[in-house]
C-alpha cells in the first residue's frame, strides 16, 4: 500500500528542489538539520532537536529540479518518492508517495498518521517559500 500528497506551491521547482536538498535550508520547514546536502547513494542523517529524534534515509534516486527518491526504516523500509511538477516558473506541485505499508487493517492507524505528517510538512514548505514563515516546522502536537 502507499500514501499520497500533494500541494501547490507558488516558487520555482528549482526552489523547491533546493529547500529539500540544501542542508542550510530543510531546518526552515523540516528537520531541524540535515547532515549533508542529499544526493544519490548517501546516506543522510536528519534530526528533530525539539525532539531529541533523529534518523536515517537513503538516497536512491535524484533527478533535479524533478524527483527525490530516499529510504528510511521505521519498523520496515519505506520509499518516499517527491515529484516536482512545474506548472510553470513560478508554480510547482509537490507530491510525496510514501509506499510498502503492509496490506492489513492494522495499518490504517500508520498511513492515517504517515498521511498527517506528510500534510504537515508540505504546509510547513508552503509556509516557508511563499511567505518566508519558518516557525512552523516544530508546532505539531501528538498525544
Amino acid at each position: 500500500m502507499k500514501n499520497q500528497t500533494k500541494i501547490k506551491i507558488a516558487r520555482s521547482a528549482h526552489d523547491v528542489f533546493e529547500a529539500f536538498v540544501d542542508p542550510s535550508k530543510i531546518g526552515n520547514f523540516w528537520f531541524s538539520s540535515s547532515s549533508k546536502r542529499w544526493e544519490p547513494g548517501k546516506t543522510i542523517t536528519l534530526r528533530y532537536e525539539e525532539y531529541q529524534a533523529e534518523g536515517e534515509i537513503t538516497i536512491k534516486e535524484i533527478v533535479t529540479d524533478k524527483k527525490i527518491s530516499f529510504e528510511w526504516d521505521y519498523g520496515t523500509i519505506h520509499l518516499v518518492t517527491i515529484a516536482l511538477t512545474a506548472i510553470d516558473d513560478t508554480t510547482t506541485i509537490v507530491e510525496v508517495c510514501e509506499e510498502e505499508f503492509p496490506e492489513s487493517a492494522d495499518a490504517i492507524p500508520l498511513i492515517v498518521g504517515n498521511k498527517e505528517g506528510w500534510v504537515y510538512m508540505l504546509t510547513c514548505l508552503k509556509g516557508y517559500l511563499e511567505h518566508g514563515i519558518t516557525t512552523l516546522r516544530a508546532a505539531l502536537v501528538h498525544e
